[in-house]
């Protein structure tokens, strides 16, 4: 496992917020896989820098799917064992930056997340917000962007798999869902991945279910992938399921199933000129 360290300088650090006790924002998993595959975790990490305070938050609130997305870590890392592919970890909390929204998006450093007031995002100034930009954001994103120009130079075109999980129960709704393909006008992984689903006895399957891979402010498969034309899909499994590391292990493997046959297609490999 890869864990970056950053550029330093007599000015200052390359990551202003992350103290040299902290983790890193990244973490880099099963680099030398050969799978033509990258495995991306926007929210696997509830970490939040020491000198940030938890941004006034307790325990209890940080434990919850506001601050990471539960279980998706182990899948990740997983399904990159099992595929052999490699995998990029986010490294810290979605609640000091998420680094699947737009920049612009009002979310993207929330002040208030289901309810809850986040006392550390209160009032940012401009300069704030660009910290976060620059220690969290930024390095996630160009070590992902890196990491697809390495495939690149190999003459490898990858697909992107985006790994999330999502809470069972949303407002005074059970999602029934077990999983949820996320897709928008790519088809390539996501139809013959439903079809394949949807074949397992038991498995209730979400087509752009609990949440849409259309939607306006995502950010992580628009700029990576779909600017680039390559083969992609989010997928979200149901965090009741994977709350303990065997269980993660059990639908990672069903994900690695279901992905059997898809990665072997000649055409998820191909880049395709965007709608």
């Amino acid at each position: 496992m890869l864990r970056p360290k950053p550029e330093t300088s007599s000015a200052e650090n390359t990551w202003p917020l992350i103290g040299p006790d902290d983790p890193p924002p990244y973490t880099i998993y099963n680099d030398a896989g050969k799978a033509p595959i990258l495995l991306v975790a926007d929210h696997a990490s509830r970490s939040i820098p020491a000198a940030m305070q938890q941004l006034g938050l307790d325990n209890t609130a940080l434990d919850r799917h506001i601050a990471w997305d539960i279980g998706s870590a182990d899948v990740a890392r997983t399904l990159a064992d099992l595929l052999d592919a490699p995998l990029i970890l986010s490294g810290y909390s979605r609640l000091i930056i998420d680094p699947n929204r737009q920049l612009d998006d009002p979310t993207a450093i929330p002040v208030i997340s289901d309810g809850v007031v986040i006392p550390g995002n209160q009032s940012l100034d401009e300069k704030q917000k660009a910290q976060r930009v620059a220690s969290f954001f930024q390095p996630y994103h160009t070590v992902i962007s890196e990491r697809l120009d390495r495939f690149a130079a190999n003459g490898i075109t990858p697909a992107l798999l985006s790994i999330h999980s999502c809470t069972p129960v949303y407002g005074n709704m059970e999602r029934p869902w077990h999983i949820g393909v996320m897709w928008d006008k790519d088809d390539r992984i996501a139809v013959p991945m439903l079809a394949r689903l949807t074949q397992m006895e038991g498995l209730c399957v979400g087509d752009n279910q609990p949440y849409s891979g259309r939607h306006p402010h995502d950010f992580t498969i628009d700029f990576h992938a779909e600017n680039r034309g390559i083969a992609h899909v989010g997928i979200e499994v149901r965090q009741d399921l994977i709350g303990t590391p065997d269980q993660a292990r059990q639908w990672a493997q069903v994900l690695a199933t279901a992905l059997e046959e898809v990665q072997a297609d000649p055409d998820v490999h191909r880049p395709r000129a965007r709608p």
